[in-house]
């Protein structure tokens, strides 16, 4: 999801009203937001969403810890049957109201932090972030407990290719 796309997922919080401190707020997605995140993940389903974060740190720089919890049913790689999977994703990200550099800067190394995500207007949305995580946490190559994926060994005649190896080599 980007910035410009709206999350199906969102909970603005207004930093300005947060205790000074910390504070610990739970994201539930409702059932329709767990099918519109599982229409824009191109999964079957998504239910039991939960993200769990505690905000710490001052107005200008704050600190969202915590974790993203869902029941997710992905479609197997190896068998396309469908199968329920438990996500459970760490989150840890820095939000600041002080704009990024300039990407063009020299000297940004791979080793560096990462930039803080903006504070926009005195707001951050836990829902694009438990929806975030979520997708994180989703397995690309998802594969069924107990499927293996089993090659295809060429049978006595051949592979495919091994007529084309003899037209090359002149033996046809």
């Amino acid at each position: 999801m980007s910035q410009t796309t709206p999350s199906p997922l969102s909970r603005p919080v207004d930093v300005g009203r947060l205790p000074r401190g910390r504070a610990e707020v739970a994201v539930e997605a409702t059932p329709e937001e767990c099918a519109a995140l599982a229409r824009d993940f191109e999964i079957p389903s998504v239910r039991d969403l939960v993200g769990r974060f505690v905000l710490s740190g001052t107005l200008s720089r704050l600190t969202v810890t915590g974790t993203v919890e869902a029941v997710a049913t992905q479609v197997c790689t190896v068998t396309l049957e469908p199968f329920e999977t438990t996500v459970r994703e760490p989150v840890e990200v820095v939000f600041s109201d002080v704009p990024p550099p300039d990407e063009d800067e020299e000297g940004t190394s791979e080793g560096a932090p990462e930039p803080p995500d903006p504070i926009v207007n005195g707001r951050i949305d836990l829902g694009a972030l438990t929806a975030e995580f979520l997708a994180l946490g989703l397995d690309p190559y998802p594969r069924k407990p107990g499927a293996d994926f089993e090659p295809i060994a060429p049978g006595p005649e051949g592979s495919p290719f091994d007529a084309l190896r003899r037209l090359r080599d002149g033996d046809a």
